[in-house]
Protein backbone atom coordinates (compact mmCIF):
# COMPACT_ATOMS: atom_id res chain seq x y z
CA UNK A 1 0.00 0.00 0.00
CA UNK A 2 1.27 3.51 -0.95
CA UNK A 3 1.74 5.33 2.18
CA UNK A 4 0.97 9.19 2.56
CA UNK A 5 1.98 11.30 5.18
CA UNK A 6 0.99 14.57 6.20
CA UNK A 7 2.99 16.75 7.73
CA UNK A 8 1.56 19.21 9.92
CA UNK A 9 2.84 22.55 10.81
CA UNK A 10 1.58 25.11 14.00
CA UNK A 11 -0.94 27.54 12.28
CA UNK A 12 -2.59 24.62 10.21
CA UNK A 13 -5.35 25.27 7.71
CA UNK A 14 -7.83 22.34 8.50
CA UNK A 15 -9.65 21.71 5.19
CA UNK A 16 -6.20 21.99 3.50
CA UNK A 17 -5.51 18.66 5.15
CA UNK A 18 -8.91 16.52 5.78
CA UNK A 19 -9.11 17.69 1.95
CA UNK A 20 -6.51 15.23 0.67
CA UNK A 21 -6.96 12.75 4.06
CA UNK A 22 -9.97 12.04 2.24
CA UNK A 23 -9.67 12.09 -0.98
CA UNK A 24 -6.56 9.28 -0.68
CA UNK A 25 -8.50 7.58 2.38
CA UNK A 26 -11.36 7.05 -0.14
CA UNK A 27 -9.40 5.41 -3.22
CA UNK A 28 -9.59 1.91 -3.52
CA UNK A 29 -9.67 -0.79 -6.32
CA UNK A 30 -13.06 -1.61 -7.58
CA UNK A 31 -13.33 -4.56 -4.83
CA UNK A 32 -12.98 -1.87 -2.22
CA UNK A 33 -9.29 -2.82 -1.29
CA UNK A 34 -7.56 0.90 -0.44
CA UNK A 35 -5.23 2.03 -2.50
CA UNK A 36 -3.42 4.51 0.08
CA UNK A 37 -2.67 4.47 3.73
CA UNK A 38 -3.08 8.07 5.39
CA UNK A 39 -1.20 9.19 8.14
CA UNK A 40 -0.48 12.35 10.27
CA UNK A 41 2.67 13.78 11.69
CA UNK A 42 4.33 16.99 13.24
CA UNK A 43 7.24 17.90 15.14
CA UNK A 44 7.84 15.41 18.75
CA UNK A 45 3.73 14.14 17.44
CA UNK A 46 2.86 17.54 19.46
CA UNK A 47 -0.93 19.10 19.27
CA UNK A 48 -1.25 21.57 16.35
CA UNK A 49 -2.56 24.79 16.69
CA UNK A 50 -4.99 25.26 13.55
CA UNK A 51 -6.69 28.77 11.93
CA UNK A 52 -10.30 27.45 12.36
CA UNK A 53 -9.60 27.57 16.51
CA UNK A 54 -9.47 24.08 17.52
CA UNK A 55 -6.49 21.70 18.01
CA UNK A 56 -5.37 18.93 16.17
CA UNK A 57 -3.20 16.08 17.29
CA UNK A 58 -1.04 14.00 15.11
CA UNK A 59 -0.12 10.16 15.42
CA UNK A 60 3.47 10.44 15.07
CA UNK A 61 6.27 12.19 14.98
CA UNK A 62 8.60 13.65 12.28
CA UNK A 63 9.94 9.69 12.09
CA UNK A 64 7.03 8.96 10.07
CA UNK A 65 8.55 11.09 6.78
CA UNK A 66 11.17 8.33 7.00
CA UNK A 67 8.34 5.85 5.66
CA UNK A 68 6.11 8.11 3.67
CA UNK A 69 6.30 7.56 -0.26
CA UNK A 70 4.58 10.36 -0.78
CA UNK A 71 4.57 13.70 1.97
CA UNK A 72 1.95 16.12 2.02
CA UNK A 73 2.46 19.92 3.20
CA UNK A 74 -0.68 21.61 4.23
CA UNK A 75 -1.25 25.21 4.51
CA UNK A 76 -0.27 26.73 7.57
CA UNK A 77 -0.33 30.38 9.04
CA UNK A 78 3.23 31.15 10.33
CA UNK A 79 4.56 30.77 6.46
CA UNK A 80 6.76 33.69 6.64
CA UNK A 81 9.15 32.59 9.04
CA UNK A 82 10.94 28.94 8.21
CA UNK A 83 9.39 25.69 9.57
CA UNK A 84 11.23 24.18 12.76
CA UNK A 85 14.80 23.02 11.52
CA UNK A 86 14.08 19.67 12.19
CA UNK A 87 10.77 19.32 10.25
CA UNK A 88 12.61 21.49 7.28
CA UNK A 89 14.75 18.24 7.74
CA UNK A 90 12.74 15.48 8.35
CA UNK A 91 12.00 16.85 4.19
CA UNK A 92 14.79 17.09 3.42
CA UNK A 93 16.17 13.83 4.23
CA UNK A 94 12.40 12.61 2.30
CA UNK A 95 13.26 14.20 -0.62
CA UNK A 96 16.51 13.09 -1.41
CA UNK A 97 15.14 9.13 -0.50
CA UNK A 98 12.83 9.98 -3.60
CA UNK A 99 9.97 10.04 -1.91
CA UNK A 100 6.66 12.68 -3.94
CA UNK A 101 6.31 15.64 -1.70
CA UNK A 102 3.12 17.70 -2.56
CA UNK A 103 1.75 20.90 -1.02
CA UNK A 104 -1.63 22.30 -0.79
CA UNK A 105 -1.84 26.36 -0.44
CA UNK A 106 0.80 27.98 1.57
CA UNK A 107 2.44 24.90 2.03
CA UNK A 108 4.65 25.68 -1.15
CA UNK A 109 6.07 27.94 1.56
CA UNK A 110 7.71 24.82 3.76
CA UNK A 111 8.89 23.11 0.13
CA UNK A 112 10.74 26.21 -0.40
CA UNK A 113 12.43 26.78 2.71
CA UNK A 114 13.64 22.97 2.67
CA UNK A 115 14.83 23.69 -1.15
CA UNK A 116 12.82 20.90 -2.08
CA UNK A 117 10.83 23.33 -5.37
CA UNK A 118 14.61 24.87 -6.32
CA UNK A 119 14.73 25.21 -10.20
CA UNK A 120 11.35 24.11 -10.23
CA UNK A 121 7.84 25.66 -11.27
CA UNK A 122 5.42 25.96 -8.47
CA UNK A 123 2.03 27.65 -7.29
CA UNK A 124 0.15 28.41 -4.23
CA UNK A 125 -3.10 30.79 -3.22
CA UNK A 126 -2.90 33.40 -5.38
CA UNK A 127 -3.16 35.76 -2.40
CA UNK A 128 0.92 34.80 -1.83
CA UNK A 129 2.09 34.09 -4.74
CA UNK A 130 3.43 36.88 -5.50
CA UNK A 131 5.40 36.75 -1.60
CA UNK A 132 6.46 32.96 -2.58
CA UNK A 133 8.10 34.57 -5.71
CA UNK A 134 9.75 37.50 -3.68
CA UNK A 135 10.87 35.26 -1.35
CA UNK A 136 12.35 32.63 -3.43
CA UNK A 137 13.25 33.82 -7.09
CA UNK A 138 14.98 30.22 -7.60
CA UNK A 139 11.10 29.29 -8.31
CA UNK A 140 9.14 29.85 -11.55
CA UNK A 141 5.89 30.69 -9.42
CA UNK A 142 2.86 30.39 -11.27
CA UNK A 143 0.19 32.27 -9.59
CA UNK A 144 -2.93 31.39 -11.56
CA UNK A 145 -2.84 27.78 -11.82
CA UNK A 146 -4.55 25.39 -10.05
CA UNK A 147 -2.02 22.90 -9.24
CA UNK A 148 1.88 22.01 -10.87
CA UNK A 149 2.86 18.85 -11.55
CA UNK A 150 6.61 18.69 -11.27
CA UNK A 151 6.79 14.76 -11.17
CA UNK A 152 8.66 14.58 -7.98
CA UNK A 153 7.31 17.92 -6.43
CA UNK A 154 3.36 19.14 -6.98
CA UNK A 155 2.01 22.20 -5.53
CA UNK A 156 -1.50 23.08 -5.15
CA UNK A 157 -3.61 26.21 -5.05
CA UNK A 158 -5.75 27.08 -1.74
CA UNK A 159 -8.59 24.89 -0.39
CA UNK A 160 -10.49 22.99 -3.06
CA UNK A 161 -7.11 23.05 -5.36
CA UNK A 162 -6.05 20.57 -3.14
CA UNK A 163 -9.03 18.10 -3.81
CA UNK A 164 -8.06 18.38 -7.69
CA UNK A 165 -4.39 18.07 -7.14
CA UNK A 166 -5.13 14.77 -4.95
CA UNK A 167 -6.83 13.80 -7.91
CA UNK A 168 -4.84 14.27 -10.12
CA UNK A 169 -1.95 12.08 -8.01
CA UNK A 170 -4.61 9.37 -7.20
CA UNK A 171 -5.45 9.29 -11.31
CA UNK A 172 -1.74 9.29 -11.86
CA UNK A 173 -0.74 6.47 -9.59
CA UNK A 174 -3.98 4.29 -10.55
CA UNK A 175 -5.70 5.41 -13.21
CA UNK A 176 -8.57 7.30 -14.45
CA UNK A 177 -11.39 4.90 -12.61
CA UNK A 178 -9.97 5.10 -9.37
CA UNK A 179 -10.06 8.93 -9.70
CA UNK A 180 -13.45 9.19 -10.86
CA UNK A 181 -14.58 6.53 -8.04
CA UNK A 182 -13.33 9.37 -5.45
CA UNK A 183 -14.54 12.22 -7.14
CA UNK A 184 -18.09 10.96 -6.87
CA UNK A 185 -18.06 10.13 -3.96
CA UNK A 186 -16.50 13.64 -2.57
CA UNK A 187 -19.05 15.23 -4.69
CA UNK A 188 -16.54 17.31 -6.60
CA UNK A 189 -15.13 17.92 -10.61
CA UNK A 190 -14.14 14.78 -11.87
CA UNK A 191 -10.68 16.47 -13.55
CA UNK A 192 -9.93 19.86 -13.37
CA UNK A 193 -6.77 20.54 -15.12
CA UNK A 194 -4.05 21.98 -13.33
CA UNK A 195 -3.15 25.13 -15.44
CA UNK A 196 -7.20 26.51 -15.10
CA UNK A 197 -7.49 29.85 -13.53
CA UNK A 198 -7.72 29.88 -9.59
CA UNK A 199 -10.96 31.82 -10.29
CA UNK A 200 -12.96 33.51 -12.85
CA UNK A 201 -11.84 36.73 -14.02
CA UNK A 202 -14.63 39.92 -13.66
CA UNK A 203 -14.44 40.29 -17.30
CA UNK A 204 -16.03 37.18 -17.50
CA UNK A 205 -18.81 37.70 -15.65
CA UNK A 206 -19.42 40.86 -17.29
CA UNK A 207 -18.91 39.71 -20.68
CA UNK A 208 -21.91 37.23 -20.62
CA UNK A 209 -21.15 34.47 -17.85
CA UNK A 210 -19.18 31.23 -17.63
CA UNK A 211 -18.34 28.89 -20.64
CA UNK A 212 -18.11 25.85 -18.32
CA UNK A 213 -22.06 24.78 -20.33
CA UNK A 214 -20.44 25.19 -23.71
CA UNK A 215 -17.28 22.97 -22.77
CA UNK A 216 -19.97 20.52 -21.24
CA UNK A 217 -21.37 20.20 -24.31
CA UNK A 218 -18.50 19.67 -26.26
CA UNK A 219 -17.61 16.83 -24.01
CA UNK A 220 -20.30 14.82 -24.90
CA UNK A 221 -19.56 15.14 -28.55
CA UNK A 222 -15.94 14.39 -28.86
CA UNK A 223 -16.61 11.93 -32.02
CA UNK A 224 -17.31 14.93 -33.60
CA UNK A 225 -14.66 17.57 -35.25
CA UNK A 226 -15.58 20.00 -32.84
CA UNK A 227 -13.41 23.32 -33.66
CA UNK A 228 -13.02 27.13 -32.22
CA UNK A 229 -15.75 27.72 -34.27
CA UNK A 230 -18.14 25.43 -33.81
CA UNK A 231 -18.15 25.80 -29.46
CA UNK A 232 -18.06 29.53 -30.03
CA UNK A 233 -21.44 28.93 -32.03
CA UNK A 234 -22.69 27.06 -29.30
CA UNK A 235 -21.76 29.57 -26.95
CA UNK A 236 -23.27 32.50 -29.21
CA UNK A 237 -19.94 35.05 -29.13
CA UNK A 238 -17.57 35.45 -31.73
CA UNK A 239 -14.59 33.29 -31.84
CA UNK A 240 -12.31 35.82 -30.75
CA UNK A 241 -14.12 36.66 -27.82
CA UNK A 242 -14.14 32.91 -27.48
CA UNK A 243 -10.90 32.26 -27.42
CA UNK A 244 -10.06 34.74 -25.16
CA UNK A 245 -12.81 34.16 -22.60
CA UNK A 246 -11.68 30.56 -22.40
CA UNK A 247 -8.50 31.25 -21.86
CA UNK A 248 -9.41 33.11 -18.92
CA UNK A 249 -11.38 30.62 -17.27
CA UNK A 250 -9.60 27.77 -18.51
CA UNK A 251 -5.61 29.14 -18.65
CA UNK A 252 -5.28 26.89 -21.86
CA UNK A 253 -6.51 27.12 -25.54
CA UNK A 254 -9.85 25.91 -26.86
CA UNK A 255 -8.23 23.34 -28.58
CA UNK A 256 -5.34 22.27 -26.00
CA UNK A 257 -8.33 21.66 -23.94
CA UNK A 258 -9.85 19.25 -26.07
CA UNK A 259 -6.86 17.59 -26.87
CA UNK A 260 -6.80 16.99 -23.13
CA UNK A 261 -10.73 16.49 -22.59
CA UNK A 262 -9.85 13.40 -25.64
CA UNK A 263 -6.79 12.07 -23.93
CA UNK A 264 -9.12 11.72 -20.58
CA UNK A 265 -11.68 9.75 -22.37
CA UNK A 266 -9.32 7.70 -24.06
CA UNK A 267 -7.76 7.11 -20.70
CA UNK A 268 -11.07 5.77 -19.84
CA UNK A 269 -11.73 3.36 -22.22
CA UNK A 270 -8.67 1.82 -22.22
CA UNK A 271 -9.35 0.86 -18.88
CA UNK A 272 -12.71 0.31 -19.08
CA UNK A 273 -13.67 -1.28 -22.24
CA UNK A 274 -12.34 -4.26 -24.81
CA UNK A 275 -12.51 -1.94 -28.03
CA UNK A 276 -9.79 -1.69 -30.27
CA UNK A 277 -7.02 1.06 -30.11
CA UNK A 278 -8.29 2.12 -33.66
CA UNK A 279 -12.05 2.43 -32.44
CA UNK A 280 -10.61 4.05 -29.42
CA UNK A 281 -9.49 6.62 -31.37
CA UNK A 282 -12.11 7.22 -33.44
CA UNK A 283 -14.65 7.39 -30.65
CA UNK A 284 -12.94 10.50 -28.92
CA UNK A 285 -12.07 12.40 -32.06
CA UNK A 286 -8.80 11.59 -32.94
CA UNK A 287 -9.55 9.80 -36.02
CA UNK A 288 -6.57 7.23 -36.57
CA UNK A 289 -4.43 4.93 -33.96
CA UNK A 290 -1.49 6.72 -35.47
CA UNK A 291 -3.07 10.22 -33.96
CA UNK A 292 -4.30 8.71 -30.76
CA UNK A 293 -0.21 7.21 -30.18
CA UNK A 294 0.77 10.11 -30.93
CA UNK A 295 -1.54 12.54 -28.64
CA UNK A 296 -1.66 9.56 -25.96
CA UNK A 297 2.66 9.60 -25.67
CA UNK A 298 2.69 13.63 -25.39
CA UNK A 299 0.34 13.37 -22.53
CA UNK A 300 1.19 10.85 -20.78
CA UNK A 301 4.92 9.70 -21.64
CA UNK A 302 3.19 5.92 -22.70
CA UNK A 303 1.38 4.54 -25.54
CA UNK A 304 -2.22 3.13 -25.62
CA UNK A 305 -1.28 -0.34 -25.33
CA UNK A 306 0.87 -0.05 -22.37
CA UNK A 307 -1.76 2.26 -21.07
CA UNK A 308 -4.16 -0.45 -21.05
CA UNK A 309 -2.00 -2.93 -19.55
CA UNK A 310 -1.08 -0.77 -16.75
CA UNK A 311 -4.21 0.46 -15.62
CA UNK A 312 -7.42 -1.97 -16.46
CA UNK A 313 -8.44 -3.99 -13.29
CA UNK A 314 -8.07 -7.20 -13.12
CA UNK A 315 -11.73 -7.64 -12.92
CA UNK A 316 -12.17 -6.47 -15.94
Amino acid sequence: MHRVVALCLDGLVAFDLTAPAQAFGLAARPGGEPLYGFSTCSLGGAEVRTTSGFGIVPQAGLGALRRADTVVVPGYAGLLEPPPGEALAALRAAGRRGARVLSVCTGAFALAHAGLLDGRRATTHWAWAGELARRFPVLAVDPDALFVDEGEALTSAGLSAGIDLSLHVIRKDFGVAAGERVARHMVAAPHREGGQAQFFKPASAAAGGSLEPTRRWAVERLDEPLDVAAMSSHAGVSPRTFARRFREETGTTPLQWLLTQRVLEARRLLEESDLPVETVAWQVGFGTAASLRDHFRRATATTPTAYRRSFRPAEA
